[in-house]
């Protein structure tokens, strides 16, 4: 790392928390962090730190907050992060602050260990807290997200893109995509990246994610992106790269679906969907650098990263009310829908089997239109494609579109999100076929009856 770019990204981390969060003088809170040692891995010899609040409930979510460049775990925590520390206290979720400890303070998401998952990085280790976090206070596992700051909003970045099966969302300010700042020289700065020079096509982008964690075809977490349009520490160029990554990651449109005010000066914009939790989020700030005005601003990355209580971080998400129940047969196939191996993974296949009564072929609807199996996770579009031939897998219920589903009166059944039909491709009967959406057509292959 440059010494000229430690200066200036020391210069920016106190400017971000002097323009967000300092303006009141608070007690310090140090000591409400506690230090957690012999976690797990831990090849680049990461600081834990911990803040547990005192209503935590018995499965909490859990925030991994990320420090920027010559900061530290006390630093983000008293500073530019105490909002969602007062926030925990309030909603009862679990905070685990990993700290560098290299000269400059910055984290390595530059290595190719630091770009590949278990890559032996930085991010082996944070995974490490997480572990230890979810094992100690019994996270609830659909609940784990992750927000960082200048530094930490790249690893923000690379941790969403190497552990999506790990995050449910991601918050990141100020940041790069995953990937963008990667180098082959030691170095852990990347001028080109960080100029906003390195443009590259949304497939090219989600695919140098992909790279991260070969062979996964799972769903990505939701991504939320705030950038300042005058940065020019991490330009703002880079602000519509991150973009372009995660809605290729999550299959969504660069079209937004909905653009709005939420603050004189920000722009906000949501892609693939239009609810305060869409898969892409990103808040343009007018004329800011690399500090942001974050006062009053937390609350609505709260609401994304299902922070403030509406992801049942208090109390419970009261399950939809099953309206029927029972295996699901295809016409053209006589065989069962049914889950992969009898697996409750997400990311498990759905497909045809025969019919056999056990649980991974029982299917329960809700009042919202999910097809509910095994209790707790649902039949789900996979990325939340919309194309002909997206595949069909089980996650846990999440409520979004691509869950949902409709029982039409010719026996087929729509995949809401997509306005396509549960298909078995090429009109296949043999067991194991594996289900996918398809524009709908009434044939016998996307029909279905309750048996």
């Amino acid at each position: 790392m440059r010494r000229t770019f430690r200066a200036l990204l020391a210069a920016v981390a106190l400017s971000v928390a002097a323009a967000s969060v300092l303006l009141v003088m608070r007690p310090a809170a140090a000591a409400s962090l506690t230090r957690v040692t012999g976690f797990g891995d831990n090849p680049t010899n990461l600081n834990m730190y911990v803040y547990v609040p005192d209503n935590l409930p018995a499965r909490p979510a859990l925030l991994v907050m990320v420090h920027y460049c010559q900061g530290s775990a006390s630093g983000v925590f008293n500073g530019v992060g105490h909002d969602y520390v007062t926030a925990a206290d309030r909603y009862g979720y679990l905070i685990v602050v990993p700290e560098a400890t290299r000269s400059g303070q910055c984290f390595d998401v530059s290595t190719p260990a630091a770009l590949r998952r278990d890559g032996g990085g930085d991010s082996t280790g944070i995974m490490s807290m997480v572990s230890y976090a979810r094992q100690r206070y019994g996270v609830d596992p659909a609940r784990v997200v992750v927000s960082g700051f200048s530094s930490g909003a790249m690893m923000t970045n690379v941790l969403a893109a190497q552990y999506p099966d790990v995050f449910s969302a991601a918050a990141a300010f100020s940041g790069v995509p995953a990937g963008c700042f990667a180098t082959t020289d030691g170095s852990l700065w990347n001028s080109q990246c960080s100029g906003g020079r390195l443009v590259k096509t949304a497939r090219q982008w989600g695919d140098q994610a992909r790279a991260m964690y070969p062979g996964y075809t799972g769903r990505y977490p939701r991504m939320q992106l705030w950038h300042g349009t005058t940065d020019t520490t991490l330009a703002y160029a880079d602000f519509g790269e991150e973009i372009k990554q995660w809605t290729d990651l999550t299959g969504v449109g660069q079209t937004p679906a909905l653009t709005d005010t939420p603050k004189s000066g920000v722009t906000r914009t949501r892609y693939g969907g239009t609810t305060n939790q869409p898969p892409v989020e990103g808040l343009s700030f007018a004329g800011y650098g690399h500090s942001l005005p974050l006062t009053g601003m937390f609350p609505y990355a709260l609401t994304f990263l299902g922070l403030d209580g509406t992801g049942g971080t208090t109390s419970p998400t009261p399950t939809p009310t099953p309206t029927g129940g029972g295996a699901i047969k295809g016409v053209g196939s006589g065989r069962c829908l049914d889950v992969s191996g009898s697996s409750q993974a997400n990311g498990a296949q759905a497909q045809i089997w025969d019919c056999n009564g056990q649980a991974n072929q029982q299917w329960t609807s809700t009042t919202n239109g999910e097809l509910r199996v095994y209790g707790g996770k649902c039949l789900d579009v996979n990325a939340r494609g919309t194309a002909d031939g997206s595949g069909v897998i089980i996650w846990d219920c999440n409520g979004q579109a691509n869950q949902q589903w409709r029982f039409n009166s010719d026996g087929t059944i729509s995949a809401v999100g997509a306005n396509k039909c549960l298909d078995v491709p090429n009109n296949g009967t043999a067991n194991g076929t594996k289900l996918a959406i398809w524009s709908c057509n009434g044939g016998a292959n996307q029909r279905w009856s309750r048996t």
